[in-house]
């Protein structure tokens, strides 16, 4: 029963992350396709490009919910302590799939950062608020949100440690630094050029 549970909870998990907030709103509002615009990301700093600041903050508040939702059910429907960790975690590494290869796009998406911070929000709160805070002050700071981003993501297993979290929990903010670092190789390329986009000027 367990194990049906946990896949159950990995299949909706995905469903939810795959859903093109970014995509959808752009859709909506211009009938223009995000993917074709700038980056081609279904993110909030491309949704940025064609919609404004009100709305690179609406997905990405959308977006850190559909990070949320999936970890915070996983946890409250899982049966006992063992499943309860393992279905979080699991539920976490779906969004963060499920965003960046949608099963709506073609198995194309954003970079699952937004998700990804919804995902430790949920496993974590003072972990996830850290991690959101230093992603806004180095965005800030810098004017890169792909600068803010990596370095985010980078210091989030550091967080859950200090937190005192899970190993489980320190283990996926690991890799899934590692998977969002990997997302963002062509925006590491433009920073290393010199030509990366800021999000401000």
């Amino acid at each position: 029963m367990g194990i049906l549970i946990i896949a159950v909870v990995v299949i909706l998990s995905y469903i939810i992350g795959s859903i093109p907030t970014g995509y959808l709103i752009v859709k909506a509002k211009t009938g223009q396709d995000i993917r074709e615009i700038g980056s081609g990301s279904t993110g909030a700093t491309n949704v940025k490009r064609v919609l404004g600041k009100k709305w690179f903050f609406t997905v990405m508040f959308l977006d850190a919910l559909k990070g949320a939702i999936p970890v915070t059910l996983a946890q409250v429907f899982a049966h006992d302590a063992v499943y309860t960790g393992l279905s979080a975690v699991l539920a976490a590494v779906a969004v963060l799939i499920g965003h960046s290869k949608s099963v709506f796009l073609k198995f194309k998406g954003g970079k699952s950062v937004a998700s990804g911070v919804g995902t430790i929000l949920a496993l974590n709160w003072i972990a996830g608020l850290c991690v959101a805070l230093i992603w806004s002050i180095i965005t800030y700071t810098t004017k890169y949100v792909s600068v803010g981003s990596i370095i985010a993501v980078t210091l989030s297993p550091v967080l859950m440690w200090i937190f005192n979290a899970p190993l489980p929990y320190i283990v996926y903010c690991a890799l899934g630094a590692v998977y969002i670092i990997y997302l963002h190789r062509s925006n590491i390329s433009r920073l290393i050029a010199g030509n990366e986009n800021k999000v401000r000027e």
